[in-house]
C-alpha cells in the first residue's frame, strides 16, 4: 500500500483483506473513495491453489509453525482415493474451526496475540462455504497434495489443510498458498509490486463499479439522484422494477457512473455509502 500510495500520490490508500506472510497472490489495492468499499470487496468468494503436507500439525496450522505434537507416518498407507474422500467430507462441512494463530478475537483480543504469549485458545467453529476442494497433484513419496480452494470470506485454507489431515485419519498442514482470484478479478493481469510505478499503477486502476458488480444495481434519474447524495432516503417503489427490493445492500448509480452503495430496508432506500456529492 505504501508503494501505491507513493506511486498515485493519495493519502487514501487501502485494502480488502491481507494474505498470511507466507503466501503469495491477489491483493486487491483501493485508492481514493474506492476505500470505502473494501467491505463489500472483501466479502466475494476467492480461488486458492495450495499444497498440503501430511504426517505433522503445526501450531499456525501452516508452515511457518512449530510442530505439534509427534508427527504421524500413517498417511502412507492412504491412496488417491482416501485423499479425495477426505476433500470431501472437509468440502461438505458448514463449519471451520479457525487456526489458534488467526484474527479471530477472543474477549476484544486477537487470537494470534493470545497464542503467541503462549496461552491456550480455543475458537468457536464459524459458518464457511467451501464451494471447491479439488485435487490437483499428488506425490506419494513427498506426502503432498495440490488442491484448488474455491470458498467463502473468512475461510482459511490452513483450517482446510488440518481438517483434510484428520479427515484422513492422520495429520497436515498448509505447505504453500497462493491467492488466485478475489470476485472478477485474477492475479495474471494484476500489477506486480516491484512494478508499481505512477504510470504502471495509473494503467492498472479499475473502475469503482467493478467493486460492487456483485450486487443488485438500480440506476436514478437526475433528480433522485441528486437528492440521494445528500443523504435523502427514497421509496425503492419509485423505481425497482415489480416495486420493491428485497433487503440488503444495492450498488446505485446515475448517468454518469456509481454514486453510492444503498441498504434497502421496508421499501426505503438508505444511503449507506454515498462516493459523490
Amino acid at each position: 500500500m505504501a508503494r501505491v500510495r507513493r506511486a498515485v500520490g493519495h493519502r487514501r490508500v487501502g485494502h480488502a483483506g491481507t494474505l498470511d506472510p507466507g503466501a503469495t497472490g491477489l491483493l486487491v489495492v483501493l485508492v481514493g473513495r474506492a476505500t470505502r468499499l473494501s467491505r463489500f470487496v472483501a466479502m466475494l468468494p476467492k480461488r486458492y491453489v495450495g499444497i498440503i503436507r501430511f504426517g505433522v500439525e503445526t501450531s499456525t496450522d501452516d508452515a511457518a509453525g512449530e510442530p505439534a505434537g509427534e508427527r504421524d507416518e500413517t498417511w502412507r498407507d492412504k491412496d488417491r482415493d482416501a485423499i479425495l474422500r477426505a476433500l470431501g467430507q472437509v468440502q461438505a462441512r458448514p463449519l471451520q474451526v479457525p487456526p489458534a494463530v488467526s484474527a479471530k478475537k477472543v474477549q476484544g483480543e486477537r487470537a494470534y496475540r493470545r497464542a503467541r504469549r503462549g496461552e491456550e485458545v480455543t475458537l468457536r467453529e464459524v459458518p464457511v462455504l467451501i464451494s471447491g476442494l479439488t485435487l490437483s497433484t499428488w506425490d506419494p513419496d513427498a506426502g503432498e497434495a495440490g488442491v484448488i480452494v474455491e470458498c467463502s470470506a473468512g475461510t482459511y485454507v490452513r483450517a482446510i489443510a488440518r481438517d483434510v489431515g484428520r479427515a484422513l485419519r492422520t495429520r497436515a498442514h498448509l505447505a504453500a498458498l497462493r491467492r488466485t482470484t478475489i470476485g472478477p478479478w485474477d492475479v495474471e493481469p494484476a500489477l506486480a509490486l516491484d512494478g508499481c510505478d505512477a504510470a504502471a499503477v495509473q494503467e492498472a486502476l479499475r473502475p469503482m463499479a467493478e467493486a460492487v458488480a456483485h450486487l443488485p444495481a438500480v440506476i436514478l434519474p437526475h433528480a433522485d439522484a441528486e437528492r440521494f447524495k445528500h443523504g435523502q432516503k427514497l421509496p425503492t417503489a419509485d423505481f425497482a422494477e415489480g416495486g420493491d427490493f428485497a433487503s440488503g445492500a444495492i450498488a446505485v448509480f446515475d448517468a454518469g457512473g456509481l454514486i453510492a452503495v444503498a441498504e434497502a430496508r421496508a421499501g426505503i432506500l438508505h444511503p449507506d455509502v454515498v462516493l459523490a456529492a
